[in-house]
């Protein structure tokens, strides 16, 4: 891994106003970049808005193929600014077919570097989406870089998966409710210390729907769990965070626990 600063938006969008959401998530792209980000990462479905009693009757409307307006916008985003973006928007990957929940990965060129589909799906969602069933890991100019969404960063097998995979860091998109958000403040650091890996979570602000409030409180990890930045007030805004990349050799020294696994007693207990 090559050192790096990542720029985490906390954004507030408009319920269902996707043209809207998306020409300010351009210029929010640009800003990042201006400010020196390698990487931009977007929340959960941040195109569309995430109260799924309202845009749940109108995903399959809402939702793209992955060459849509939406991530056609955001390739012309990233490759104007020369950084990499994550875009979690709703996916249709066939015609007529059941929407994954989804993050796309963008390039400094502007090209689709591969796409991830949610696969723990929390709630409603199972209603509206299509699980995903595997967990990719993305060659970056910095590093190995892994994505999980929101309800998966609550199951430890995405992030080791992930991480066995090479992952030097893990972006979690959500749209994390104000309810639960003391398991918010365990799920990140311990996720990042137990794999040895940089970990941003990355939470939506705002009330939608009237009864649904995302405080954000979006965060970034190190390889020992430690806190690097939050956003503390609860309003939009982005954290910039700069990355060394000797932590991951000086954790993975110190907290040798993909090292030290014993996977040949795990038969019966889990599947990998």
């Amino acid at each position: 891994m090559k050192n790096a600063k990542i720029a985490l938006v906390q954004f507030e969008g408009e319920l269902g106003n996707v043209e809207a959401n998306v020409a300010r998530a351009c210029d929010i792209v640009k800003e990042s970049a201006e400010h020196g980000a390698d990487l931009v990462v977007f929340p959960e479905l941040f195109s569309t808005g995430y109260h799924l009693n309202t845009i749940g009757p109108r995903i399959v409307e809402l939702a793209e193929p992955i060459d849509g307006p939406t991530v056609r916008a955001m390739q012309q985003a990233a490759r104007e600014a020369g950084c990499y973006v994550v875009a979690p928007i709703a996916i249709v990957r066939e015609v007529g077919g059941v929407p994954f929940n989804s993050a796309v990965l963008i390039d400094r060129e502007g090209n689709v570097a591969g796409s991830y589909d949610k696969v723990h799906l929390w709630a409603l969602e199972r209603f509206y989406f299509r699980a995903g069933a595997s967990y990719p890991v993305f060659d970056t100019d910095f590093g190995r870089l892994g994505i999980m969404i929101c309800y998966d960063m609550g199951f430890p097998e995405v992030a080791r998966t992930l991480a066995l995979q090479g992952a030097d860091l893990i972006v979690c998109p959500s749209a994390w409710c104000v309810e639960d958000m003391d398991v918010w403040e365990i799920n990140a650091p311990a996720r990042a210390l137990e794999n040895t890996v940089f970990l941003a979570a990355v939470n939506r602000f705002g009330h939608e729907g009237g009864n649904l409030y995302m405080p954000g409180k979006t965060m970034a990890c190190n390889p020992r769990g430690k806190k690097l930045a939050q956003l503390e007030d609860e309003a939009a805004g982005i954290l910039y965070v700069d990355l060394d990349a000797s932590d991951i050799d000086t954790y993975r020294v110190k907290s040798p626990y993909l090292r030290d696994r014993r996977a040949d007693t795990y038969d019966g207990v889990t599947r990998w």
